[in-house]
């Protein structure tokens, strides 16, 4: 697992010891940031965030500052080493809880955040739900989703798809104006 462009191009990061995660493949990241390519002074949430990959590739290409939730012990201790070996702790900040406890109490706004959840456990639509419910996203921001091609996305968000890409068992979809008349 690599970063792919930006001030940490091509810097090797770890992945999470175990079987327990399943990491985003270089091809599914470089689909999401082919879709996406302007990531200049954003504010990013990374949601079950792993490794940190998605939130560090943002970082790489000029993102502001990146929060990374996620619950596993492993999880956060690969995010540390990575931050730690691309030396950005100043734009990073981790936080180890459930992703909808942290996402009932937090009270910032984010240009774009990423989702990619254990497969196939139900997660994506509630997660969604807490985001708008809390209106943890900016009016023109973002929310990329990594998830089983298998589980399918709320028919009221459809109107809100700028792009789904489908890679073997993952699919890609991207909302964008996520909280104009839902």
């Amino acid at each position: 697992m690599r970063i792919i462009t930006g001030k940490f191009k091509k810097r090797t990061l770890f992945s999470v010891p175990g079987n327990t995660t399943r990491p985003t493949t270089d091809y599914l990241k470089e689909v999401i940031f082919s879709i996406i390519q302007n990531y200049e002074d954003k504010k990013i949430l990374d949601l079950f965030a792993g490794s940190g990959s998605l939130g560090l590739e943002a970082l790489s290409r000029g993102a502001e500052s990146v929060v990374f939730v996620d619950l596993s012990y492993k999880a956060i201790n690969t995010m540390n080493r990575n931050i730690q070996n691309l030396d950005c702790v100043q734009s990073c900040r981790i936080y180890r809880k459930k992703v909808s406890a942290f996402l009932k109490k937090s009270t910032e706004q984010f240009d774009m955040i990423f989702m990619d959840p254990p497969y196939d456990r139900n997660l994506v639509n509630p997660t969604i739900e807490l985001i708008l419910e809390n209106n943890l996203i900016n009016s023109t921001g973002k929310i990329i989703v990594e998830h089983s091609k298998d589980e399918i996305l709320d028919e009221k968000w459809t109107s809100k798809f700028e792009k789904q890409k489908i890679s073997g068992k993952s699919q890609i979809t991207v909302l964008g104006e996520i909280n104009e008349n839902i």
